[in-house]
């Protein structure tokens, strides 16, 4: 608790204390303005949200699919009492699949949800979270997509209204202060675009208060480079889209808040995508969930060596489809490590447009053995001594101790650049080991890192590549291998005291979804252990390869 910031506990107290006290009932009591009319207007049509894997047919029939998993809730589907893991019952009460529908099954959904799904103690739907995600998602099906027939609706009004009307002023009273990050900004999203959509002073109040919050949240969560402080591609994706759902909600207040942070983080974005057009899955991330970076940056990502320092993450992108990027950041903000993993010095490559040396990715949110190896060291392409973490996670989004990047130190060299830094992670450990390590990177393909582990008494150093399922390992000796993927081949080199061996693990790139890779592992045991690898394109020159200390085969270390 000693991380949390003390109007976060105050929150955490008043959160667990309100259920006591509270009478949803009283709430559903309260009145209801007329319907003020809708003032919204959007210079363009709506982007709908996520990765839209529902189709209209298939709801139809009662099946809706949501984290890989399909569950048949009949049509209208069962609201409650499910019997599924709590993300996938939040997924149904976001309504994102509403926007697979045409307007009649649309309309008669809502209104389903509306009469059966009422306010009361306990309800997932109505949970501060999937509110804000389901109201954004209301207004902009109905008054963007559908404006003319919904205006046109008396029935559907008559309902619609009293109850974004309710569930707005409950989610202004329920904002997620005791969480904080991507929860609350998702909170002030939705008391903006409710606020813009309608007229009248209730919507002008949750207008003003959701710019309130996003003047206060967006200098904090989206960094001076664009990243997203919770340091997750697939929420960086996720707050690309919240910002341009606000910019083009036709409030000038509401483009004035967000102009600048959707611009950088559009742009930091477009830098945290391999050349296949999906994101880095660095820390809590998964294909298939937030909108594809496509839609939200466009298809041209820019070529050349990137920072973002404030982030923490680096790296480059080659004109042959070649592409890295380094993770030097902290695990994200102190009092919010819930979607961290253990990668500090971990990376991802790409070569020729193909996925060679990839993250674990996340399973799922759910406390098993499946999402704490997806959030471990070993899971990550770094250092992981003693079979320890880098840091200490407990629980399903819990840290204690945790390590940090320390002197970190970017710089570009001809046709790529270095990254060195080291990190305190394992100091909790007995003989207190550091690891430190560089990269060093040349557009042709070639990756040479060195790792450097010191201790005071001996200790065990694992360094990990997580190859991609498609890769396949030939040609292994007792140093090295030749790796064939489907884009062509590229050799790895180890060097230092150690062994080299292929071990097998599981890579989550979507929720509930798991396949199986293989890893390069290099082990080592010592005190002050020096050691590293190469990893070079079939198509690169070797010669820029013996320049800089590394030879495949050979014992040289990559400086």
């Amino acid at each position: 608790m000693r991380w949390l910031r003390p109007d976060q506990i105050a929150a955490q107290v008043a959160h667990r204390a309100r259920r006591f006290a509270e009478s949803p009932a009283a709430w559903a009591r309260r009145p209801v303005p007329p319907d003020p009319g809708t003032r919204w207007d959007p210079p363009r049509p709506f982007l709908p949200p996520g990765a839209q894997r529902n189709r209209a047919e298939d709801l139809a029939e009662g099946r809706f699919t949501f984290l890989n998993r399909t569950e048949k809730l009949g049509w209208p589907p069962r609201w409650e009492e499910l019997g599924v893991p709590r993300l996938w019952e939040y997924n149904l009460h976001y309504f994102e699949y509403l926007w697979s529908l045409p307007y009649g099954e649309g309309r008669a959904l809502c209104l389903d949800w509306i009469e059966r799904h009422r306010i009361d103690r306990g309800r997932t739907g109505w949970e501060p979270y999937p509110v804000s995600l389901r109201l954004m998602n209301w207004c902009a099906y109905f008054f963007g997509r559908h404006r003319e027939q919904s205006e046109h609706d008396a029935p559907l009004r008559s309902a619609l209204w009293p109850s974004i009307h309710l569930q707005a002023e409950w989610l202004a009273a329920h904002l997620e202060f005791h969480l904080l990050g991507n929860h609350l900004l998702e909170n002030a999203a939705a008391l903006a675009v409710c606020g813009s959509c309608f007229a009248g002073d209730a919507s002008d109040a949750w207008l003003r208060r959701g710019l309130d919050l996003l003047a206060a949240e967006l200098p904090e969560q989206v960094l001076p480079d664009g990243g997203h402080f919770e340091r997750s591609p697939m929420y960086q994706a996720r707050v690309v889209y919240v910002l341009d759902l606000l910019a083009n909600s036709g409030s000038a207040a509401l483009r004035r808040a967000v102009e600048d942070p959707r611009a950088r983080a559009q742009a930091a974005l477009a830098r945290l995508c391999h050349p296949d057009g999906e994101i880095a899955l660095l820390n809590d991330s998964a294909f298939g969930i937030a909108n594809a970076p496509d839609d939200l940056v466009g298809p041209v990502h820019p070529v050349g060596n990137f920072a973002l320092p404030d982030t923490g993450y680096y790296g480059a992108r080659s004109g042959q489809g070649h592409y890295v990027v380094c993770d030097a950041a902290p695990i994200g903000p102190d009092y919010l490590p819930g979607h961290a993993h253990g990668d500090i010095l971990s990376f991802e490559l790409s070569l020729a447009g193909q996925r060679v040396v990839v993250d674990a990715g996340v399973h799922g949110y759910e406390a098993d053995a499946m999402r704490r190896y997806c959030r471990s060291t070993r899971a990550h392409n770094t250092v992981e001594i003693d079979g320890e973490d880098q840091c200490e996670f407990w629980a399903a989004f819990r840290v204690a101790r945790r390590g940090r990047p320390r002197d970190v130190a970017w710089r570009e060299e001809g046709e790529g650049f270095s990254l060195e830094a080291w990190h305190d992670g394992y100091e909790r450990l007995p003989g207190r080991p550091r690891h430190r390590r560089r990269f060093r990177w040349h557009s042709q393909g070639a990756l040479l890192v060195r790792d450097r582990v010191e201790a005071s008494r001996p200790v065990r150093s694992c360094s990990r590549l997580h190859l991609h399922p498609a890769c396949e390992v030939r040609e292994l000796t007792a140093a090295g291998a030749l790796v064939v993927h489907p884009a062509g081949t590229f050799r790895v080199a180890f060097a230092g005291p150690g062994a080299l061996s292929v071990d097998t693990s599981p890579r989550c790139s979507e929720f509930g979804r798991e396949v199986e890779g293989r890893d390069l592992v290099y082990t080592s045991r010592g005190a002050q252990l020096d050691s590293g690898f190469a990893l070079v394109h079939e198509a690169a020159d070797l010669r820029y390869e013996l320049a800089h200390g590394a030879v495949v085969g050979g014992a040289r270390l990559p400086v």
